[in-house]
C-alpha cells in the first residue's frame, strides 16, 4: 500500500482531527497508518502538490499510455476520518487491480457521526465546497497553468462524489463561476461521478441554474443510481420531504449531452452484503470495493471506450445497467 494523499478541513483537538470546520491541510498519510492525523501534514501546499505530480508520473497507465491522472473522492455526511481513510486506500486499490494507474485524493470535510447532525453537515458542506474551489481545485489548475511562469503539468483531474459530497462538487464549481480569477481561466476538469448522488434530481436539469457552471468546465457527468439506496429514501425522517435524489431516481428526461445515468439497481440485488467490502449503509454505499463497479469507473477515467459501449454495462429497455463484464481483449494492443 503507497502514501494515501488527504485534503482536510477539520478542526484539530489535541492531537487528533474532529468533526468542526478548521483550516485546509494538505496531508500524505504513511500506509502504516490507520488514522488521518495532524502529524502528517505536508511542509507547504506546493510541497504536497509535487508528491502528488511525482507520483502521477510515476503511475503511467500501461493500458493508455496515460500520465497525470488524480481522482479526488469527496466524501458524504457521517463520515469519521478512519472512515475516509479505509474508503480512500480501498478505491485506489480497487481502481488499480481494473487497470487505471491514477492517484486517488481524499477531500476530507467536517462531516459527524450522527444522523442528527445531518443537517448541520449539510450546512458545513456548502462552506467546504468554497474551500475546495479556493484551497484544492486552484492548487491543482495552477499545475496545469501556473501563474508564475513555471512549466505546466499534464494532471488530468476527476472528481467521484459520494452522497453529500455530489453537493460539495456542484457547488464548488458555482463557487467558482463567483471567484473573478478562477472564472477567467481556462481549465477544465475531465470526467466527474456520483454514487448515491444527494443532489436534486431537478438540479442536473439542462435549465438549472445551478449545474450550469459544473457542466461547463467538465467533460463527461455519469450518475451511478440505485433504486434501493434507502439513504436517499423520501421516507427516511432525516430528509425532511426533500426532492427525489439522483443518486436514487437517476437523472431527469431533459439533461445535457455531457450527462449519462448508469442505474445499478439490477447488479445491486445481486450482490450479498456477508461477502462484500463496505462500511456504513450497504445500500447507499457498496460502490467503494466492489469490482464491477471499480472497473468501470476505470474506463470512465481512461475516456477511451465510449460511454454507450463500455463492457461493464448493457442497455436494457433503453436504460444503461451495470453489469458483470471485462475489459475488451485486444484494448492493450490499441
Amino acid at each position: 500500500m503507497l502514501t494515501t494523499f488527504v485534503i482536510t478541513c477539520r478542526d484539530i483537538k489535541g492531537k487528533k482531527f474532529n468533526a468542526e470546520p478548521g483550516p485546509t491541510r494538505y496531508l500524505s498519510v504513511p500506509a502504516a497508518a490507520d488514522e488521518i492525523l495532524p502529524a502528517h501534514e505536508a511542509s507547504t501546499p506546493k510541497s504536497w502538490r509535487k508528491s502528488i505530480i511525482a507520483a502521477t508520473t510515476e503511475a503511467k497507465n500501461k493500458m493508455t499510455g496515460a500520465t497525470g491522472d488524480v481522482l479526488v473522492f469527496v466524501h458524504g455526511y457521517n463520515n469519521t476520518t478512519k472512515t475516509v481513510l479505509m474508503r480512500t486506500r480501498t478505491l485506489s486499490d480497487t481502481l488499480m487491480q481494473a487497470g487505471w494507474k491514477g492517484v486517488v485524493i481524499a477531500f476530507d470535510w467536517p462531516s459527524d457521526n450522527s444522523t442528527l447532525n445531518y443537517l448541520e453537515d449539510r450546512s458545513d458542506a456548502a462552506q467546504t465546497a468554497l474551500r475546495l474551489t479556493q484551497d484544492s481545485l486552484t492548487l491543482m489548475v495552477d499545475a496545469q497553468d501556473p501563474k508564475d511562469g513555471a512549466k505546466p503539468c499534464t494532471l488530468n483531474m476527476h472528481l467521484l462524489g459520494h452522497s453529500t459530497g455530489a453537493y460539495v462538487i456542484m457547488e464548488s464549481f458555482a463557487q467558482a463561476e463567483k471567484s473573478g480569477d478562477l472564472f477567467k481561466r481556462p481549465w477544465r476538469m475531465g470526467q466527474v461521478a456520483f454514487i448515491g448522488g444527494d443532489v436534486a434530481r431537478d438540479s442536473l436539469k439542462e435549465s438549472s441554474d445551478w449545474g450550469r457552471p459544473m457542466f461547463s468546465r467538465i467533460m463527461r457527468l455519469t450518475n451511478y443510481a440505485s433504486g434501493f439506496d434507502q439513504a436517499l429514501a423520501v421516507s427516511n425522517a432525516k430528509r425532511l420531504g426533500t426532492a427525489p435524489r439522483a443518486g436514487r431516481v437517476g437523472l431527469p428526461a431533459d439533461v445535457p449531452r455531457k450527462a449519462v445515468n448508469v442505474n445499478c439497481s439490477s447488479y445491486f440485488q445481486t450482490k450479498d452484503p456477508k461477502t462484500s467490502v463496505y462500511e456504513g449503509n450497504f445500500t447507499h454505499s457498496w460502490h467503494i470495493g466492489d469490482p464491477v463497479f471499480a472497473l468501470d469507473l476505470a474506463m470512465t477515467l481512461e475516456g477511451m471506450i465510449d460511454r454507450d459501449v463500455i463492457p461493464t454495462r448493457e442497455r436494457i429497455d433503453g436504460e444503461l445497467c451495470l453489469t458483470p463484464g471485462q475489459r475488451p481483449k485486444y484494448q492493450k494492443h490499441w
